[in-house]
C-alpha cells in the first residue's frame, strides 16, 4: 500500500475519487476490522494514509510525533511514514472550518451543540472555539462526564443556534434518521454534518426547513483531502482546487430528479438526458409495475389511491440513495413530504412546467383521464411543484429544449 484511507466501513467512501482528481498516485481504501489496527500500524507498510472512523484516536499511540493541532484536538486523520517513523496530522480541522465558511455560518458568540463524542467531535469542538462560539457542548446518547444527554438538551438547551453532527447517524447503509430533530431549536441559524453520503442527510434537510444555513460534509471531505495530499507530497495545490473538485464530484454523484404533471414529458426528457449524459435512467412508475406486476392505473383501480401512494413511497425510498442517475417521478410523487425529502437527499429537483392546455388526458392515467381532471390536478399541485423544485424548466416547446435547459442548470 502506498497511499490510502483506513477505517472500518469504506464501501461508499468518496476519498479514492477525490484523490484521483488531485494526482496520479495509487490511493486505496483499506477496511480494517476492529482488533487488527495494531497489526496494520506496526507493519507500517504504507507511504501515507488518511484515517477515518473509528480509528482517529486509536492510531495516536503508534505515532512518533503528532502535530500540535492534532495533539490538542486528540484526533489524527492523516499519517505520513518518513523512514519508518510515523507522523500524525489533522486536516479535518481545516476541512470543517472551510465547510462552515462556505455555508455562511457565523459562530461568533453563539451556543453550539456538537452531536457525538468521537474523534471528529474533538475537531468540531476546536473549530467552534476557533470561530468564537460562546458556549459549546458535546451531546451523547449516554451520560458521560462533561457531555450532555439528548434529554438534557431537550430540557435546557433548545436555545442553541448552531448544530454540528459528528455521528454516523444518517450515513448511507448505516444508521438512518437523526440524533435530534433541528425543528426543536427555534433559534437555529446553522447546521453542518460530517456525513457526506448521502449529499444531504435528513438532519440537513430538517435544518434547512427551519430556515438555517446547512450543508453536508462533502466540501469538508474534499478540503481535508486536498490538505492531506499536500502533506503526503510536500506540495501546494493551486487556489480553487477544492472548489473545482467539489463541484465535479457533487455533480457526478447528484441525481437529476424530474417532477411534473402527468403528460408533462418527464419520461421523454429523462430518457434524452440519460442517453446524452450517460446516466442510468429510473422511472418510478415503471419500477412500481416491476415490483407489483400492475401498472399504476391498475393498482389505483384495484386497491385505491392510498395503497398506490404507499407503494410509490416504498419505491422512491429504495432509489433515493442511488447516485448519478436520472429519475422520472410520477405526477403525484411530490404530494408526500417523505417522498420530497427522500428525493432531495441525493437529488436536484427539476419541475417540468408544461402549460395546462398542452396536457392531454389519457386512459392509462386514471387521476388525469379527462380534461376536467387534469385541470383539477394542475391547480391542486402547481404551487407544490414550484415550491419543491430547485429549478423550474419551461417545457412548452420541445423535449430536446427542455433537456438542454436541465443540463445547463445541472452541470458545474
Amino acid at each position: 500500500m502506498q497511499y490510502g484511507c483506513i477505517g472500518e466501513h469504506l464501501t461508499h467512501s468518496f476519498s479514492k475519487i477525490i484523490h484521483g482528481e488531485l494526482t496520479d498516485y495509487l490511493y486505496e481504501l483499506r477496511e480494517i476490522p476492529m482488533g487488527e489496527l495494531d497489526k496494520f500500524m506496526t507493519a507500517r507498510d504504507f507511504k501515507a494514509i488518511n484515517v477515518t472512523m473509528p480509528y482517529k484516536q486509536d492510531v495516536i499511540p503508534h505515532l512518533k510525533e503528532v502535530e500540535p493541532m492534532a495533539a490538542a484536538i486528540g484526533a489524527v486523520n492523516t499519517i505520513v511514514n518518513r523512514g519508518g517513523d510515523l507522523y500524525g496530522y489533522n486536516t479535518d480541522f481545516g476541512g470543517m472550518a472551510a465547510l462552515i465558511a462556505r455555508t455562511g455560518i457565523d459562530m461568533t458568540g453563539k451556543k453550539v451543540l456538537i452531536l457525538g463524542t468521537g474523534g471528529t467531535s474533538n475537531t468540531a469542538m476546536a473549530v467552534a472555539k476557533h470561530l468564537g462560539a460562546a458556549e459549546i457542548y458535546k451531546v451523547s446518547r449516554s451520560a458521560k462526564a462533561g457531555v450532555l444527554t439528548y434529554d438534557e438538551v431537550k430540557a435546557h438547551h433548545l436555545d442553541a443556534q448552531v448544530l454540528m453532527n459528528t455521528t454516523p447517524r444518517g450515513m448511507f447503509a448505516q444508521e438512518k434518521g437523526m440524533s435530534i430533530d433541528p425543528a426543536l431549536f427555534p433559534q437555529l441559524e446553522g447546521a453542518v454534518d460530517a456525513v457526506y453520503n448521502p449529499l444531504r442527510t435528513e438532519f440537513i434537510l430538517a435544518a434547512r426547513k427551519q430556515g438555517a444555513r446547512a450543508a453536508g460534509g462533502l466540501y469538508m471531505l474534499v478540503c481535508q483531502a486536498v490538505l492531506a495530499s499536500e502533506i503526503f507530497l510536500d506540495t501546494k495545490y493551486p487556489e480553487g482546487t477544492a472548489e473545482r473538485i467539489y463541484r465535479k464530484i457533487k455533480s457526478g454523484k447528484e441525481n437529476i430528479v424530474l417532477t411534473g404533471m402527468p403528460g408533462s414529458g418527464k419520461s421523454t426528457v429523462g430518457k434524452l438526458l440519460s442517453e446524452k449524459l450517460g446516466r442510468p435512467y429510473l422511472d418510478v412508475d415503471t419500477l412500481i409495475t416491476e415490483k407489483t406486476g400492475k401498472t399504476p392505473a391498475e393498482l389505483i383501480s384495484a386497491e385505491g389511491e392510498q395503497a398506490f401512494r404507499d407503494i410509490e413511497s416504498e419505491v422512491i425510498r429504495s432509489i433515493a440513495l442511488e447516485t448519478g442517475a436520472v429519475i422520472a417521478t410520477g405526477g403525484g410523487a411530490v404530494l408526500r413530504e417523505e417522498n420530497r425529502n427522500a428525493l432531495r437527499m441525493n437529488g436536484k429537483i427539476f419541475f417540468l412546467d408544461r402549460p395546462v392546455e398542452q396536457l392531454l388526458p389519457t386512459k392509462d392515467r386514471p387521476l388525469s383521464s379527462t380534461k376536467e381532471a387534469i385541470l383539477q390536478r394542475y391547480h391542486e399541485r402547481y404551487d407544490l411543484y414550484v415550491s419543491t423544485a430547485d429549478v423550474v424548466i419551461d417545457n412548452s416547446a420541445s423535449a430536446e429544449e427542455a433537456a438542454q435547459q436541465v443540463e445547463r442548470n445541472f452541470l458545474p
